[in-house]
């Protein structure tokens, strides 16, 4: 399943905050630096949907804010 993500990263905590208009929106707490706030995003997914981070993937937007992630 592909899923569109919109990432706030510098957040004061980890979560899901909703969706809107088929967007999934996510804050993070980790900062956008060295690729810590894509890891942060694949971990709480892979928590969200059961499945290893391994499973997890970004295929699009690995440096911007809104991100197409494929999960199992």
């Amino acid at each position: 399943m592909r899923l569109t993500v919109r990432v706030t990263p510098n957040a004061s905590k980890t979560e899901i905050a909703g969706r809107e208009l088929g967007v999934l929106k996510v804050r993070l707490a980790a900062a956008p630096t060295d690729g810590k706030a894509n890891e942060a995003l694949i971990r709480l997914l892979a928590d969200e949907y059961d499945c290893a981070p391994s499973e997890v993937r970004i295929v699009k937007g690995h440096t911007g804010r809104t991100k197409i992630v494929e999960v199992p």
